[in-house]
């Protein structure tokens, strides 16, 4: 059992597959006996509820966007994240603060990364964010239409995932291509958080 908490984020372009690895590390985390909690972005309070709606209209200016994102990722950090945390466990987070830097900065001129980072700066930071990076044409490919969200094309894309990569290397990020089978991207994952928590915990 960890001996202090420990929080992880893994982030990265829609499609990538993060949630599906978000499970699967929080499954292998519990089988060698941790206390794990898994949790996403947007969370499920009311004003993620709201954010999930919005994220299907074009009429909400990405301004808005940002700051109902930073308005859920203060209460879900508060209210949810920095509780388990202080509990001793291992928090997976399905997305985080990168998502808002990279989506909203690059839907506006209006929306900068600073001013992404003031309006959450309120929000702890993660012990560990792992990027996954996949070729947009195969992200899509993995959605309906019915799931896809408004920024969701490929144009669009390429430069989320050309800034994930950029912001990746000025902050010291961990990141896994997700083209090879779920297994091995998984095991890399494992290989990275193992290698943390035994330096850290």
């Amino acid at each position: 059992m960890p001996k202090k908490s420990f929080f992880i984020v893994i982030d990265g372009i829609d499609g990538a597959g993060t949630t599906t690895h978000c499970n699967l590390l929080a499954g292998y985390l519990e089988s060698e006996n941790y206390k794990v909690h898994l949790t996403q972005e947007p969370s499920n309070s009311d004003i993620g509820k709201l954010l999930r709606k919005y994220l299907k209209n074009r009429e909400i200016p990405p301004t808005t966007d940002a700051l109902l994102f930073a308005a859920d990722r203060d209460l879900h950090y508060h209210n949810e994240i920095k509780k388990k945390l202080d509990e001793g466990y291992i928090v997976i987070s399905d997305r985080y603060i990168e998502s808002s830097i990279i989506y909203q900065s690059l839907q506006s001129e209006n929306v900068t990364i600073d001013w992404v980072k003031i309006i959450n700066k309120f929000a702890g930071k993660p012990d560990i964010t792992i990027i996954l990076d996949i070729d947009p044409k195969l992200a899509l490919a993995r959605k309906t239409q019915q799931t896809l969200e408004k920024f969701e094309n490929t144009p669009f894309l390429d430069k989320v995932r050309s800034l994930y990569l950029k912001r990746a290397k000025q902050e010291d990020y961990y990141v896994i291509e997700t083209d090879e089978i779920i297994e091995i991207v998984q095991e890399k994952i494992q290989n990275i958080v193992n290698n943390k928590l035994k330096i850290s915990l």
